[in-house]
């Protein structure tokens, strides 16, 4: 990886907005608008959240699941790969590359504990399966450049040492990373 996100590969690929919030036309043909795709997206971003704090995973797990689903929908549609299944498939993914490793099982317990409907009921293999497609589908790029390595330094330089700078800083990346469309 890069020394610093203007020279990282992940820079290279970044996309548009409007690339990045548009609809498939498979979806469309569903009926899938560009509100619905939106408040979809944000909804897989809130439980990929549920479920990492279920099995206690590092933020920085949480931000690159959520920039894989993200990544997915700017290629596949959302009839073809269903999110429920993406999302957790995501965040497994994502535990993996961020060498913090979770067990697709223990993802399989915790969705079926926190989410009764049968619309969300999926098997190890489930999630497997769907681990390489959604590997195809990002063309096996799983490189991401967060901006948590840099807050640090930003702070030094800034002279804003104390522990509630750094805690908050954290947070707004945080907040700006769940809730706005990064790719």
């Amino acid at each position: 990886m890069a020394a610093n996100f203007w020279t990282s590969s992940h820079y290279k690929h970044l996309l548009d907005q409007e690339d990045v919030d548009m609809v498939n036309p498979l979806d469309k043909e569903k009926g899938i608008t560009l509100e619905d795709f939106k408040l979809i997206k944000m909804h897989m971003a809130n439980y990929i959240l549920k479920l990492a704090q279920q099995v206690k995973v590092r933020q920085r797990v949480v931000a690159t699941a959520i920039t894989y689903m993200r990544r997915v929908y700017t290629r596949k549609s959302m009839t073809e790969y269903d999110p429920r299944l993406v999302a957790p498939t995501c965040l497994y993914l994502a535990s993996k590359a961020e060498e913090s490793t979770v067990q697709a099982r223990l993802l399989v317990f915790y969705i079926k504990k926190l989410y009764t409907d049968d619309k969300y009921r999926y098997e190890i293999k489930d999630i497997l399966e769907m681990e390489m497609k959604i590997l195809e589908a990002l063309n096996y790029y799983l490189v991401v450049y967060h901006p948590y390595r840099s807050l640090s330094p930003l702070l030094q330089d800034a002279g804003l040492n104390d522990l509630n700078m750094t805690q908050l800083t954290c947070y707004l990346a945080n907040i700006v990373g769940i809730t706005t469309s990064i790719y």
